[in-house]
């Protein structure tokens, strides 16, 4: 099997799970605010059926999941390829019944990605993409949108609940984009606002502190779709570090400007290292 054919059947098997627990939730449930056992479940158990797949299909391969962490692979440092895996991205809204959840498969190879595939099992679609080869939307091909910059774009973004040092910074930026975009949605699932900007519905998606499970596949999606990803300050450490600006090329120059007005990959590294000293 071709990789793309491996991920596609690994995220049916974890969609499987993710439904039957979908439909056995209740408004009731929705009164647990964290992340509780219930849905724990549905993430292991939904990551165990991707996981089991891709083994049986790539027994050599080493995997990064959200739930189950690195293969022993990864953490003596072999493996060239490394299946990176987000089973439920979107699990609050999961929780709350909002339809707005899917599955992030993407697969690195040295140090690019090669292959990612993010599945909307609510709505059976799945959209894929190999390097060189474009991007798909249920195999008819995505291209970003034709949207010449940032006013009146139609963007997406994350806030920073996770990394709340990041907060002001964040809304210094987030006020000059609504001053001038058309639209700014939270949607609460960064797979998928990477899988609309590639599709043309985002005019672009930024957002900071991600993890590598959250863009992997999606990265690949804008890329192949014709758009540009990058880190804060234009670069390429957004895997690595967390902070990501997809878009069409005038859209993305446009928020990388505006970011810089309040923050660079370097400052945020020295925020990061500050934090970490004043936390021992």
């Amino acid at each position: 099997m071709h990789d793309i054919e491996i991920a596609t059947e690994a995220a049916r098997r974890g969609a499987a799970v993710l439904l039957r627990y979908w439909e056995q939730l209740g408004k009731d449930d929705a009164d647990l605010k964290a992340r509780n056992d219930w849905v724990s479940d549905a993430d292991r158990e939904s990551e165990a059926a991707i996981l089991s797949f891709i083994r049986e299909q790539r027994p050599h391969d080493a995997v990064l999941g959200e739930e189950s962490g690195r293969t022993a692979a990864m953490r003596d440092g072999g493996g060239d390829r490394v299946w990176i895996v987000d089973p439920l991205d979107g699990t609050s809204n999961y929780l709350q019944h909002f339809p707005v959840w899917s599955i992030s498969i993407g697969l690195l190879r040295g140090s690019a990605i090669v292959a990612g595939l993010i599945y909307e099992p609510l709505r059976d679609i799945f959209y894929t993409a190999e390097r060189g080869a474009g991007a798909f939307r249920n195999g008819a091909r995505m291209s970003v949108s034709s949207q010449q910059g940032v006013e009146g774009s139609f963007l997406a973004t994350g806030f920073p609940f996770r990394a709340q040092q990041f907060v002001k910074t964040y809304c210094s930026i987030f006020h000059d984009v609504i001053s001038v975009a058309k639209g700014v949605r939270r949607a609460g699932s960064a797979a998928l606002d990477l899988a609309y900007t590639a599709a043309g519905t985002f005019d672009g998606f930024f957002e900071m502190h991600l993890s590598p499970w959250d863009v992997a596949a999606g990265s690949l999606l804008v890329t192949e779709a014709g758009g540009v990803v990058s880190d804060f300050s234009g670069g390429q450490r957004w895997l690595e570090r967390g902070n990501i600006v997809g878009a069409p090329a005038p859209v993305h120059r446009d928020l990388v400007a505006m970011i810089n007005k309040y923050v660079r990959e370097d400052q945020l590294d020295r925020r990061e290292k500050s934090r970490a000293l004043h936390s021992e």
